[in-house]
């Protein structure tokens, strides 16, 4: 009798832990949702303010606030397109691959049991509950198939499961930080249409000033301390300040061999 109620206590000790660990889960999935649109707003904005005020600069050498805008006008709309896409696609795959080792997995489940249960003693094992002590847990885990799988796909495969509406959502998040982070280095080009090196010069400030403050944003963000959230603002301003230069240099090296 004493060692069924010891048993008992352990299991019900083990199924609380199993019942947090879900707890946590979700409350790690809703983080992960909200985290993957940060993310892609970050990546959006990041390259639509460094790619077209890149292009932007390095067309101003040729002296045509005319086709600084058309060009940029083209590259800002093509980059928001194919960035929204490409989250987009990017979420319908990790769906599609969720589905397909869940599919695996459940085939497994079926027709290896005693492997698969094996595999559970292993994960266990990795958090220092030994086989005895987590006999229940395996045991309730294999009279429900379902949660068998759910197991294995959190703790084998460390597998979040998509959500579905969250593809187009993505998509539309990555676009428009893109086609916003894209639009601000252009403005002063729409200001000053006749005179491009004014335009230019108005655009590498207000662009200078666009990196610092989304730098350190980004980093605060992403939950850096002031100091690192300094030096990641410096460091988005060095990429921003180079990748501007080179497209300008090359530009005009380009047009200078050109007409020379």
């Amino acid at each position: 009798m004493p060692e069924k109620i010891a048993l008992s206590k352990q299991q019900s000790q083990m199924t609380d832990v199993t019942r947090d660990t879900a707890s946590q889960a979700s409350h790690s999935e809703h983080h992960t949702r909200h985290g993957e649109l940060v993310r892609d707003s970050i990546i959006g904005f990041a390259d639509g303010l460094t790619v077209p005020f890149a292009l932007t600069a390095g067309l101003s050498s040729l002296g045509s606030s005319k086709l600084v805008i058309l060009a940029g006008l083209a590259e800002l709309f093509a980059g928001s397109i194919s960035m929204g896409l490409g989250a987009w696609l990017a979420a319908v795959t990790e769906k599609k691959h969720y589905e397909v080792e869940e599919q695996r997995e459940r085939k497994e489940v079926k027709e290896s049991p005693r492997a698969e249960e094996d595999e559970i003693y292993e994960i266990f094992e990795q958090y220092g509950i030994a086989r005895g002590e987590a006999r229940g847990v395996v045991d309730g885990l294999k009279a429900n198939e379902d949660m068998w799988v759910q197991f294995m796909m959190d703790f084998e495969l460390k597998l979040d499961k998509p959500a579905t509406k969250m593809a187009c959502i993505e998509g539309l998040v990555m676009g428009v930080s893109y086609f916003v982070g894209g639009l601000l280095p252009m403005i002063p080009y729409f200001a000053f249409r006749e005179r491009v090196d004014h335009a230019l010069f108005t655009s590498i400030g207000l662009t200078a000033v666009i990196l610092v403050v989304f730098g350190y944003v980004k980093a605060l963000v992403t939950g850096c301390k002031h100091r690192d959230a300094a030096w990641s603002a410096v460091q988005t301003l060095i990429v921003g300040v180079v990748a501007a230069g080179v497209s300008y240099g090359i530009v005009r090296g380009v047009n200078s061999a050109q007409t020379g």
